[in-house]
């Protein structure tokens, strides 16, 4: 646990009751870390720079994202399901870190850590639009990542599925029997990932033993990808 010691610093985490928001506060408290724990409407344009401004100094953003995947063939996937995924977890993201920079430039120090989705890195049915959303924030981590790198800045995304979180498989999807040969069949760990053992891989990210990497997507998810 040393080696994460995250004693004085300051954490902001979005979406807090939901998808990894629980476990991540957890952890993170555990670990030392200072956790500002939000859970307002994110979507609201005006409300990401609103949060950085009350929360202060922020060391490390978690930028936890992520609604229940529309099953939809993409013949089929309106507007209205396009424009919630990206306004619920692509317009988010933008703001927030365009809220959160220039403090982290400044200081020369700060990390933004996405919590995003293997959905985008191996095609699934029925899911295009939720994957394309999930796309996005791994090539924006990416893309900025590699553009604040080099000022002291370090922003990486953790791709996941088959974690265990409430969200994507609550109790009554883990119990179901079709879904449990699903994952001896597809997943070679042959279980879900633990919510704390992701957690765990966030909050390494978070310290400073993780300064070399950069708009760096780390799959999360049992094997599932590559493949």
């Amino acid at each position: 646990m040393q080696g994460w010691d995250l004693t004085g610093q300051r954490v902001l985490l979005t979406q807090a009751q939901d998808f990894m928001g629980p476990v991540l506060g957890d952890v993170f408290r555990e670990l030392g870390a200072e956790v500002i724990a939000d859970d307002s409407d994110i979507a609201d344009p005006g409300r990401p720079g609103r949060l950085v401004d009350e929360a202060g100094r922020v060391d490390v953003l978690l930028a936890n994202l992520g609604v229940p995947a529309a099953r939809t063939p993409a013949a089929d996937a309106g507007d209205d399901e396009w424009q919630y995924a990206f306004a619920q977890m692509v317009d988010p993201l933008q703001r927030l870190v365009r809220a959160v920079l220039p403090q982290m430039l400044a200081r020369g120090a700060g990390k933004i850590i996405v919590m995003g989705s293997a959905s985008a890195l191996r095609g699934m049915p029925k899911t295009s639009t939720y994957s394309a959303a999930r796309g996005a924030q791994l090539a924006y981590a990416q893309a900025v990542g590699v553009e604040v790198g080099s000022r002291g800045v370090q922003v990486n995304a953790i791709a996941q599925n088959f974690v265990d979180n409430p969200t994507y498989f609550p109790p009554e999807v883990q119990a179901n029997p079709a879904f449990q040969d699903r994952l001896r069949r597809e997943v070679p760990l042959g279980r879900l990932v633990g919510a704390r053992e992701d957690a765990m891989f966030a909050a390494y990210l978070a310290s400073r033993h993780a300064d070399c990497f950069v708009g760096q997507v780390f799959p999360v998810c049992g094997g599932w990808v590559p493949r």
